[in-house]
Order: structure tokens, then C-alpha cells, then sequence
């Protein structure tokens, strides 16, 4: 059953969160910008957030129509617009971490009511924009197994319920591997897949190229995964432990969350407002580490290397939009090895891993014309 849900947060938690971010110790500045963020830069971020408006957060996001339906057992939490067009074509937008739904939120509008905000009648979509499990307003699991394949079921549920049988989808980070999850489990029912991360990896015989485009894929890779990636490493070992200093100090989720989304994104283009609004949603949702746990689930279903997963093909009509701030980069020779159908390939001059926040525009341009092979 899907009821209206609107967001309320009690009064005694904005209170215990000003005491909390008022009592904040930091410590001293590291000796090196590698080992993590600047106290100067945390500060910034929690002034910021200590002068944020809930309330009129609150308001803002009730005026989006948001619901909750209960989904194998788990309750999920959605926005579901509606297009005043009657042809629109029903879109699924997945987030990733640690990011959320509020990465959609500037393009609700021109997706649904392209009219309204200068552009075509053609390309209306209807939006379902779903906060993964242990996400946001969605139920955090009390149990294993919640992993992207589970997810990408309870989505097609999901649409069905809403009574959209056929329909596009479209992700970045974990919601890239969600939709790439619902294209195979129902290719008869994705019209389209779009997608800023294609899900495919590198061959052990493609580090030998002499493509000069893949060896600075390779190399930008390289640098990332240099080490081990401390997001994947820490939430995808431990994310119980891990999960309580999230929950309980403002200070010490601010600053996971607030450095991944400057490292992740290009010249610092997420704004401290909007780095802090999404903060503020992990925190009064509690969902620190639930969303972690996403890390530990995810290396355990797999696929992950290039022959598992082309083991896997997509063959539905697929577009992508890499952006160069993306932290490890995809050739397309990668990629056309696992999904079978490439309808669009660009690669775009600016942004990073958070396009919906940093170019909500040219993302919401590449996501219109990506489906436009599906419309009629």
C-alpha cells in the first residue's frame, strides 16, 4: 500500500542537534591535506549548518509529493511526480552515496514540466525518485541480503504498484548499479537505461593499451584506487563500528560525508548549503550507518571484476554521461562489453560525480535526449 508521507522532524532533535554542534571539539590541523579534511573547512561546514532552517527545508520538500510504500518487507520512502503531459514517459532515478534524493530535486521540474521551464512538451517524463534502503526516510534493514540486487526488485515492485509498466531508468554511484540491475532483471519492462558511472571495469589485458585515452583512464584510476579508497575499505569492513560515531556526533558526519563530497566533486562544486542539507537529512534520519552498510553488502553480491560482470550483458538501449571530476573514470571500450546496446556516448567538459547538484541542467539535458529513441 502507498500512503503519503510528510517529513516532520520533532522538536527535540533540532534541540539536541544545536547542543551538540555547540559543544564540538576538533582537533588540530593535520600535517598533511592527504590525511583528510581541514578543521578551517569542517568549521565552515558546521557554520553553516548550524544556521540551516529545517523547517523550511521541511516545507520546501512537503511541497514535492513524497510517499511510502512497503517493499519485501521493508518500508521505502519516494518522491512521485506526476507530468501535466499525457505522453510522458515514467522515469526511475536511483541516488548513490553519499549522496541522496535531494541530488534530483533541482531537476524534478524541467523532467516533469519541461514546458514550463523552456523546453519541449516531447520529452515530459514522470518521476519516481526512491531513497535506497537504509537511506534517507526509507526503513533501515534489520537484517543482511539488502544489497543493490534486492533493491533493483523492490523497484520494479515499486513500479508496478504505481501502475507503470514500461519506463526508463537512469543513475549514478550505487543507483548506477541498481539500474543496471533492474535492465537485466526486466529487460521487457526498461525502455532505457541512463547512467553518469557505467558499471563495467577494465580487463587485466587492457592496462597494456596504447590508446592514449584509455592509459589516462588508467592512470586517473590508479591514483584513486592507490592505497584502497577509505570509503569502500572502512564502510565495506566494519560499518557497525564505523556507523555509531556517525550517529552520534553532527561533527564526525559532517566531516565523512562533507570530504568525500569536495574530493568526489570538481572544484569543490557542491555547495556548503547543499553539502549541509544532505548532512542534516543523514542525521535526523539516522542513517549513517545503514547507508554505510551499503559498502558491505555490495562487495559480498558482487559482480566486481570485468568478467563477472560482462558475464551479466545489459542489452537494453543505454546512454551515458561521464563527467571528468568522476573519481574512476570508464573507457568505452569497457563498456561496450558489457552493455550490448550503446545508444549515446558523451563525455562532457566539466563536473564531477555529483551532476545533479553541480550541473543540474546539462544533466537533465542528457537524460531527456538519452530517451528520446523511446518516445512514441
Amino acid at each position: 500500500m502507498i500512503n503519503p508521507f510528510p517529513i516532520h522532524i520533532a522538536d527535540d532533535d533540532l534541540i539536541d542537534l544545536r547542543t551538540r554542534l555547540d559543544r564540538t571539539r576538533l582537533p588540530e590541523p593535520g600535517t598533511d591535506p592527504a590525511q583528510g579534511i581541514d578543521p578551517d573547512r569542517l568549521r565552515s561546514l558546521l557554520d553553516v549548518w548550524r544556521e540551516q532552517d529545517w523547517r523550511a527545508l521541511e516545507q520546501r520538500w512537503n511541497a514535492i509529493p513524497h510517499f511510502r510504500a512497503t517493499l519485501d518487507g521493508l518500508d521505502i520512502a519516494f518522491w512521485h511526480v506526476r507530468s501535466p503531459e499525457p505522453d510522458a514517459l515514467p522515469l526511475l532515478l536511483t541516488h548513490g552515496w553519499p549522496g541522496s534524493v535531494l541530488e534530483f530535486e533541482d531537476m524534478i521540474g524541467p523532467l516533469t514540466d519541461p514546458v514550463a521551464h523552456g523546453g519541449s512538451a516531447s520529452d515530459a517524463f514522470h518521476v519516481v525518485v526512491p531513497a535506497l534502503p537504509g537511506y534517507g526516510f526509507s526503513g533501515r534493514p534489520d537484517e543482511k541480503g539488502w544489497h543493490y540486487g534486492r533493491t533493483a526488485q523492490a523497484w520494479l515492485t515499486l513500479m508496478t504498484e504505481l501502475g507503470y509498466e514500461r519506463f526508463g531508468v537512469h543513475g549514478g554511484d550505487w543507483g548506477s548499479h541498481v539500474s543496471t540491475e533492474v535492465a537485466l532483471l526486466a529487460p521487457e519492462r526498461v525502455v532505457g537505461l541512463h547512467s553518469t558511472m557505467p558499471v563495467a571495469n577494465p580487463l587485466p589485458e587492457d592496462f597494456a593499451t596504447d590508446d592514449p585515452g584509455e592509459k589516462r583512464i588508467l592512470a586517473k584510476r590508479e591514483q584513486f584506487f592507490r592505497g584502497g579508497i577509505p570509503h569502500v575499505t572502512i564502510q565495506g569492513a566494519l560499518p557497525q563500528t564505523f556507523g555509531y560515531s556517525m550517529l552520534d556526533s553532527p561533527a564526525g558526519l559532517a566531516a565523512w560525508l562533507g570530504w568525500h563530497m569536495d574530493e568526489f566533486a570538481a572544484d569543490r562544486g557542491v555547495t556548503q548549503h547543499r553539502q549541509a542539507e544532505n548532512i542534516a537529512l543523514y542525521w535526523f534520519t539516522r542513517t549513517g550507518a545503514s547507508a554505510a552498510r551499503w559498502y558491505w553488502e555490495g562487495i559480498r553480491f558482487g559482480p566486481l571484476t570485468a568478467e563477472e560482470q560482462n558475464a551479466q550483458p545489459v542489452e537494453v538501449p543505454s546512454a551515458f554521461t561521464l563527467f571528468p571530476g568522476e573519481p574512476s573514470g570508464t573507457a568505452r571500450t569497457w563498456a561496450e562489453r558489457r552493455y550490448r546496446n550503446i545508444v549515446a556516448w558523451h563525455e562532457m567538459e566539466r563536473g564531477g560525480h555529483f551532476p545533479g547538484w553541480e550541473h543540474p541542467d546539462v544533466l537533465t539535458s542528457e537524460i531527456r535526449g538519452a530517451f528520446r529513441h523511446a518516445r512514441g
